[in-house]
């Protein structure tokens, strides 16, 4: 297939203010945030303390917390919606939250941000309202590469106290179709470059991060999952997404350096889950429970290998 331009900006240009304008006047709020998340969030009160720990684009950004941090317990954090458009990020945080978090009470301490990113929620967007992406944004050491989301400045500053107490923290997102029609090419127009449509991975999969590896416990992630969806398998040159595939349904990536979500901590054990809502064999109930599926398995391997 041939390179493909995005309509705004102009090839090879990198987006100016002008352009960025250009580009949130076109996006239209799809959903409510409100609605969505922030009444199941404050629903939680009676068994988390729910956290106000910022405000951006005019939404409040919450997060739920043990109502009790024990310091001889593991600190487990579930993050979703850091790319607003992946559904299942979001309702995989809640539902983990309302149905399988008592279950770990008495044995972690939890931190779960359902949508990191409730601009972008609203609009079906992967960036939030200034076109930056906010899973390239939380770097600390290197401010060189361009401005950081708010949303994700604020959760950096939220989780300075667990950063090198965290034992796990699983970051929950989707890979669709979209990514290759409008996503991939928004980025390449707003950085000047040319897009080339890439492959869509077909099932479930996860990154690790390539400086830290933990390939039993993305296997042990793998296994229960599949009971739940599909994994997708390597491409013809064994690959997803222009990664070697490790393992299958594994790929990795050096999370710190790229500023993504996964690698905001110093956790010892870090995943990206990867769900594929456009499947012909998937529904919104089934991308929920494959994420909730991810969440527990890689608590309940966290754990035993601590104990161990």
């Amino acid at each position: 297939m041939s390179a493909r331009f995005y309509p705004i900006g102009e090839p090879g240009t990198p987006w100016g203010d002008s352009e960025k304008n250009q580009w949130r006047q076109a996006q239209k709020r799809q959903r409510s945030y409100a609605d969505d998340v922030v009444g199941r969030v404050r629903a939680l009160a009676d068994r988390f303390s729910v956290v106000d720990y910022g405000v951006v684009a005019d939404h409040p950004l919450l997060a739920l917390r043990s109502k009790t941090f024990d310091a001889g317990r593991p600190t487990v954090i579930v993050t979703g919606g850091v790319h607003g458009y992946e559904t299942s990020g979001v309702h995989g945080a809640l539902a983990f939250a309302e149905a399988h978090a008592d279950a770990y009470a008495d044995r972690v301490n939890l931190v779960i941000v359902p949508c990191v990113s409730p601009w972008a929620y609203e609009h079906i967007q992967r960036w939030n309202a200034f076109a930056i992406d906010p899973n390239r944004s939380f770097r600390t050491d290197d401010l060189s590469k361009g401005p950081r989301a708010a949303e994700s400045v604020a959760l950096l500053r939220f989780i300075e106290d667990v950063v090198d107490t965290a034992l796990l923290h699983i970051d929950l997102h989707e890979t669709t179709d979209s990514d290759d029609t409008e996503f991939r090419p928004a980025v390449a127009a707003r950085d000047g470059k040319t897009y080339t449509p890439g492959t869509i991975p077909d099932g479930f999969y996860l990154v690790d991060n390539s400086d830290n590896p933990q390939p039993a416990f993305q296997a042990a992630i793998i296994a229960a999952v599949q009971k739940v969806t599909h994994i997708a398998p390597a491409d013809a040159k064994g690959e997803l997404i222009g990664c070697p595939v490790k393992q299958p349904g594994v790929i990795e990536y050096p999370v710190k350096s790229l500023g993504l979500c996964a690698g905001m901590t110093n956790a010892r054990f870090t995943t990206t889950t990867e769900v594929y809502p456009d499947s012909p064999t998937a529904s919104a109930d089934i991308c929920n429970a494959a994420q909730v599926a991810a969440v527990c398995a890689a608590i309940d391997f966290a754990l035993s290998a601590r104990a161990g």
